[in-house]
């Protein structure tokens, strides 16, 4: 396996946690590259379902190596959680999981601040999940954030994080909100930190040694490409860089040192919280596929939004991540429609366009342009091989390809591990 960087194509959501892990057959380390515990990647094996935030989704193959690179946001906290539900279920990460010392650190403070924001922005408000994400990058941008490496060093670690947390408490209490206890918080912190310490490392020396060495490492990306804070739907978007340039920043690898792009697609179109989203369906048929789909978020429970294909907005994703490869996920969540429709052009102020709007304002105005096909109507979940395919699947998945410009990789007709097969080279 070649070292392959997975990207999401669409506004997240689109099944990356399953591709990953089927991908990590063949890989020998798996890297986490940017945002925080705001993702959630779902794996079903068997009849087992893990839902991971923080830790890579190559820790379900019991020989591949896992990091948490430098281009992300760490709760504390939340990793400790995270790390005792791989324990009840018999995980063994020992050895096999490390921690860059340059990733920043979230704390409490940074989750009452992000909510403290989005309180204040009312009917404006961005959608966050309120897991301290933005405030922890705008603390890396202020040069004031925690690294990691202050695991290792407790006195160290403890004067930064009263002072830092002194700071948020004043913030606190000029708006009138209840202050962090500090020592409560400091207590728990301490006990995590020794758990924590042994796992951080320089992880940049790490993978480069590993690529070095002729191992194949995956960079597993978290949300998609519309919610990347300088290409995405801005301002509805992460803190990060969800595409395939953060694979870089976010690990210390080499773009020279990057074999393959896959990107991952659902069948048709997600969003959740806020923002402009050309193709949704906000009625009854949108309510079926919410259901049949199960579109709530792994992190928060959210219901998602759902909506028709959009190529206009796939067919960019896939030219600003230079994509190679595609993965198709939840066909079979449109088994029982007569037809579907892609949204091929966008209608924009009385002018029809095929390119991507870069302000979200233009974005929220455009009508899009539909092309009808004809649905399967048939079951597709125990399909376990491409030509088993009802031949109009085939053409609806032909057609998508057609109209964002990339080539099948991975087909996924189910949540399990088994309902996934790839697709032949053309």
């Amino acid at each position: 396996m070649a070292n392959t960087v997975l990207v999401g194509l669409q506004w997240g959501d689109e099944g990356k946690g399953k591709i990953i892990d089927v991908l990590t057959r063949d890989a020998d380390v798996v890297v986490r590259f940017q945002g925080g515990n705001n993702a959630g990647h779902t794996v079903e094996i068997g009849e087992n379902k893990f839902v991971l935030h923080l830790i890579p989704s190559g820790i379900l193959r019991p020989e591949a190596q896992c990091v948490i690179g430098n281009g992300l946001v760490v709760s504390v906290i939340g990793l400790q959680e995270e790390l005792d539900g791989l324990d009840a279920k018999g995980i063994d990460i020992s050895d096999r999981l490390y921690i860059s010392d340059r990733c920043q650190l979230i704390f409490a403070y940074h989750c009452m601040a992000d909510g403290l924001k989005e309180g204040q922005l009312g009917e404006n408000k961005i959608g966050t999940t309120k897991r301290g994400i933005g405030p922890a990058y705008a603390d890396k941008a202020n040069r004031c954030g925690i690294r990691a490496r202050e695991l290792q060093r407790p006195d160290a670690f403890r004067q930064k994080f009263y002072t830092e947390g002194e700071k948020y408490n004043r913030l606190f209490a000029e708006h009138g909100v209840e202050q962090l206890d500090l020592d409560t918080e400091w207590a728990k912190l301490a006990e995590i930190a020794k758990r924590l310490a042994p796992m951080v490392t320089d992880t940049t020396l790490l993978l480069n040694r590993a690529a070095d060495a002729g191992k194949a490492i995956l960079f597993e990306g978290a949300q998609g490409t519309w919610l990347d804070i300088d290409f995405g739907t801005y301002p509805f978007v992460t803190s990060s860089n969800t595409t395939v340039g953060g694979a870089c920043t976010g690990t210390g690898m080499a773009p020279s040192r990057i074999d393959e792009v896959v990107g991952v697609l659902k069948a048709y179109t997600t969003r959740v919280g806020a923002g402009p989203f050309p193709t949704e369906l906000d009625d009854d048929l949108g309510e079926s596929i919410r259901q049949k789909g199960g579109e709530f978020g792994a992190t928060t429970g959210r219901p998602r939004r759902c909506g028709w294909f959009d190529a206009v907005a796939t067919r960019y994703a896939v030219m600003l991540n230079g994509v190679t490869g595609i993965a198709l996920t939840k066909m079979d969540v449109l088994d029982e429609l007569e037809t579907l429709k892609i949204c091929t052009a966008y209608e924009l102020d009385g002018k029809v366009i095929t390119d991507m709007p870069a302000d979200s304002d233009d974005l929220a105005r455009v009508k899009p342009v539909y092309e009808d096909i004809a649905g399967w109507c048939e079951d597709t979940t125990g399909v376990t091989d491409y030509e088993q395919l009802p031949e109009l699947a085939k053409a609806y998945i032909d057609r998508l390809m057609e109209v964002i410009n990339a080539r099948p990789q991975i087909i996924s007709v189910g949540p399990r591990r088994a309902q996934t097969f790839d697709a032949p080279e053309k």
